[in-house]
């Protein structure tokens, strides 16, 4: 008769693949993609190093499953600030805002998600979530546009070309050899102010109050 697992067992085979993803997060959040070597997450997720392999059969793909994680939430909360009950401009304020904080509040993470050189396992995974970026920004960009807020333009390629200078502007800041002497809150203000102009949004006062 076959073996079939029970919901028992499943549900400890879901808590160790859990323990494995968080610990190897941990680690990238503190140091990268370097400092989560498969034995180092083992010790960290308290299993076995064979463990971690009967759950994420190579490296690349427990990473690949914790870049999805991590950029998720992300997503996540920068189409939480974009939804807020305000104009286009106020809306695209508090997206870029809010990406912009998170990564500077956790660079090492940032770094790792928007430009550490990984595995093409994990590079796919890093475009996927852009594109899910330029969708939050791109259906803003829509509203505003139907709503006369912005002027006509091509949504996708404009929303595109936010994520691009986003990700562009927090490379530096976010990278493992970048100071910590500079103003967080202007480089905020300045990337906030630049992504309005780019896609003709007036700099209102709601905008404004939205960072």
């Amino acid at each position: 008769m076959p073996y079939r697992p029970t919901e028992r067992t499943e549900a400890r085979r879901a808590q160790a693949r859990a323990r494995i993803v968080r610990a190897a997060h941990e680690l990238i959040a503190r140091g990268g993609y370097r400092e989560a070597p498969v034995a180092a997450v083992a010790a960290r997720a308290a299993v076995a190093t064979g463990s971690v392999y009967r759950h994420f059969p190579s490296k690349a793909e427990l990473f690949a499953e914790v870049f999805r994680t991590a950029s998720q939430r992300e997503v996540e909360a920068v189409a939480a600030a974009a939804a807020g009950p305000a104009d286009a401009s106020a809306q695209i304020a508090a997206a870029v805002d809010t990406f912009a904080r998170r990564a500077l509040r956790g660079r090492r993470l940032a770094w790792a998600l928007l430009a550490e050189p990984v595995a093409p396992a994990v590079e796919a995974e890093r475009l996927h979530f852009r594109a899910a970026y330029r969708d939050v920004f791109a259906a803003v960009l829509r509203d505003g546009v139907a709503a006369g807020e912005l002027p006509p333009q091509d949504c996708e390629v404009s929303a595109s070309a936010l994520v691009g200078a986003i990700g562009e502007a927090l490379v530096g800041p976010t990278a493992p050899t970048a100071g910590r002497t500079g103003d967080a809150g202007a480089l905020v203000d300045a990337l906030v102010a630049f992504c309005l102009r780019s896609v003709g949004a007036p700099a209102s006062e709601e905008a404004a109050r939205a960072v």
